[in-house]
């Protein structure tokens, strides 16, 4: 069955201080992108659609492109505003891409199997690749589904990160607060977005990482979604943000089911510069375990 992996990696990465997503990581200098897919390939996805800045097609190409291309088909989509300048002018003043959601939505050409996203400079662990694979065999246009993490695996030691905060019940998300988390004085603190009030989760409280599993039928929504969001933000153009988890929660109002996937596998990422010594001795303990081949690509 055909399945292709979305990797959303048009973000600026401006608390890290570059473009992360190619960041050298690995043993060998592999980036995350790059275990990512190796764990989606491994995993039975049969594509990949790297989401990126037009700017940036060159040296995604030259890098990232030129390693994974022998080994599974990729297209590259650009997170771009263009077809919207003329309605809404206002957004030739952003500096950042519109969101998650439109993220997604650009990807709308090169995706007509089920799909999972992930974001490109986070790493999964190759059980959540499983189990969004063995999902997406049986997925239908009722159900989406997102693979959920125990926040404990997925902070970092050096400031709060952003994360989806999920209510579950039966199996199924009731609710999913974004929100801003971090440890403080030995317990864990969830400050949502929508500057409500903070309150403290347990270490195995379910989260999301926008590892998330839709059919293409979510960009018909995501276009009728995405006009309606433009309009509801006209005079906030610069600032806002057409987010996925949002998306997702408007669709469970309309009655689409979510699926919680839960998985064991640990978060490794680079949301602050300090994150990545130990990144790259994470990735190393486990090439020499014999976990990724070594060089990763020799395979």
């Amino acid at each position: 069955m055909e399945k292709t992996l979305v990797v959303m990696a048009a973000g600026m990465g401006s608390r890290f201080g570059g473009l992360k997503q190619i960041e050298p990581m690995g043993v060998n200098g592999e980036f995350l992108i790059d275990y990512s897919i190796y764990d989606a390939k491994k995993a039975g996805f049969t594509k990949v659609v790297f989401i990126i800045k037009e700017e940036n097609y060159e040296i995604f190409k030259e890098t990232i492109g030129k390693r994974v291309e022998p080994h599974i088909e990729c297209a590259y989509a650009f997170q771009k505003m263009d077809a919207l300048y003329e309605r809404y002018p206002m957004l030739k003043e952003r500096e950042k891409p519109l969101g998650t959601a439109h993220a997604i939505l650009c990807a709308k050409d090169f995706v007509t199997s089920p799909f999972a996203i992930i974001n490109a400079d986070d790493f999964y662990g190759r059980d959540a690749y499983l189990t969004a694979s063995a999902y997406l065999d049986t997925i239908d246009s009722k159900h989406d589904a997102i693979v959920g993490y125990k926040i404990g695996n997925t902070l970092s030691e050096n400031g709060s990160a952003k994360r989806g905060i999920c209510k579950v019940k039966d199996g199924y998300l009731v609710d999913i607060v974004e929100s801003s988390v971090e440890r403080k004085e030995g317990k864990i603190i969830a400050t949502p977005l929508d500057l409500s009030p903070s309150f403290e989760i347990e270490e195995d409280t379910i989260s999301s990482m926008n590892l998330m599993l839709f059919t293409p039928s979510l960009f018909s929504y995501l276009e009728k979604e995405l006009s309606i969001f433009l309009e509801e933000n006209k005079d906030n153009l610069t600032t806002c943000e057409f987010l996925i988890p949002n998306v997702v929660k408007k669709r469970m109002e309309e009655g689409i089911l979510v699926s919680v996937l839960k998985t064991d596998a640990v978060w490794q990422g680079v949301t602050y510069k300090e994150d990545k010594e130990k990144v790259v001795s994470y990735l190393k303990q486990i090439t020499e375990e014999g976990v990724y081949p070594n060089p990763l690509w020799e395979e």
